[in-house]
Order: structure tokens, then C-alpha cells, then sequence
């Protein structure tokens, strides 16, 4: 597992980032307190306050193209 952290910042933001995710077969969590959700749901990332950085549990051995795929979102 590997955790970074990210921006999302705005609506645009979100959607892309959900695309560009939902790409990969791994499991994604954004921890934002004691809060704990599915970053491929749309919904789910709009419960959470998005006017600070919060953090992306990837669960997948090979993060390399996740990376890249993420590199715009992170802070």
C-alpha cells in the first residue's frame, strides 16, 4: 500500500480524477479525518472537505503508471 496526498479542489477536478482512477483494477481509499471512502465514488468524494489536501490509500504492488496516471492531483 501506498499512501500520497491530493487535491481536489474543485468539480472538474473530482470527475477527472474518478476517471482517471476507475481505469485501474487496485482499490483506491481517501482518508479525510476519520472518515474512510472509495475514491472511485463520485458521491463519496463530495461528503468529504475538499478545501484541503487529503490522503490516497492505493492498494496495488506495481504504483508506477498509477503515479502518473495521479500526478496532476498531487500535492
Amino acid at each position: 500500500m501506498k499512501t500520497v496526498k491530493i487535491s481536489l479542489n474543485s468539480i472538474d477536478k473530482v470527475k477527472s480524477f474518478v476517471n482517471d482512477i476507475t481505469k485501474f483494477d487496485s482499490d483506491f481509499d481517501l482518508v479525510s479525518g476519520r472518515y474512510v471512502i472509495d475514491a472511485k465514488s463520485i458521491m463519496g468524494i463530495f461528503s468529504l472537505d475538499l478545501s484541503k489536501p487529503i490522503d490516497l490509500n492505493i492498494h496495488a504492488d506495481d504504483v508506477d503508471d498509477i503515479m502518473k496516471a495521479l500526478a496532476p492531483y498531487i500535492v
